[in-house]
């Protein structure tokens, strides 16, 4: 995976000043829900444009000459943010593994940002977009033992929906696995559905990675989710994201207060 010369000499500084993507970005954040505890377990950061426009509004400006960039501005932005607001949650952070040529030097905007702006960098779980294409798998099994060496956690996202498998899923390891929201819609009405959840769940028991449902909609898909051991939770069933806002626990709905 090759990169251009200008961005390997990039500074860290000049991906915390967010100063090469071309545009302004902001935060929104959904809440993870334990069930367990019936608590908040993480807060996911989702990208907006400056006026509060939508992640396609974004995702239309991304290009292969500020994709790194982007990347960059999104992880910073995310611990700025999250910062201000005084998370003490975990916060997930989505990366785009084509965008990072080097885990080891890619980090270090990350790790200055936690720094700069007093985040917890073991507060942190970065999720792999698993809709996004993934030639390398070695490449992303790299990333994966950097992060986790610098005490970051890692999970894949939206799996089911993807490149992932069993066997990537044997292979990476991650901390947690995301189901992706097309495995959960309508799951209580669906054996198909069903018997995958379900494969899914014994092979991530079997190697000690947490599952955790998105896309939750219904109290139905809850009961069903909550039948079969799944712990944690995200969806609008409990909270929409709310832009540059953190959700208070009294605010999300279906949970004991």
């Amino acid at each position: 995976m090759e990169f251009p010369t200008s961005i390997k000499q990039q500074t860290c500084r000049d991906c915390l000043s967010g100063q090469s993507l071309g545009f302004q970005i902001k935060m929104a954040f959904q809440p993870i829900i334990d069930w367990q505890t019936q608590s908040i377990f993480a807060h996911e950061a989702l990208v907006r444009g400056p006026e509060g426009q939508g992640a396609g509004w974004v995702f239309e400006r991304i290009t292969c000459d500020n994709r790194y960039y982007f990347d960059q501005a999104c992880r910073v932005k995310a611990i700025e943010t999250a910062a201000r607001l005084g998370c003490d949650s975990y916060l997930n952070i989505n990366f785009m593994p084509n965008a990072v040529y080097n885990p080891e030097t890619c980090i270090k905007a990350t790790l200055e940002a936690c720094d700069l702006y007093g985040f917890n960098k073991k507060n942190i779980i970065f999720e792999v977009i698993e809709s996004e294409e993934i030639p390398d798998k070695a490449h992303l099994n790299r990333i994966f033992r950097s992060y986790a060496k610098h005490g970051f956690l890692t999970a894949i996202d939206d799996y089911g929906s993807g490149f992932a498998n069993q066997e990537w899923l044997r292979e990476l390891r991650p901390h947690i696995l995301k189901l992706d929201m097309s495995l959960i819609r309508d799951i209580d009405q669906s054996p198909a559905k069903q018997l995958i959840v379900e494969s899914t769940l014994a092979e991530c028991e079997l190697q000690g990675t947490k599952v955790l449902a998105e896309g939750i909609e219904s109290a139905e898909e809850l009961a069903y989710l909550v039948s079969l051991g799944v712990r944690y939770m995200q969806g609008y069933y409990f909270a929409k994201p709310a832009l540059e806002t953190l959700i208070p626990l009294a605010d999300i709905h279906g949970l004991s207060q």
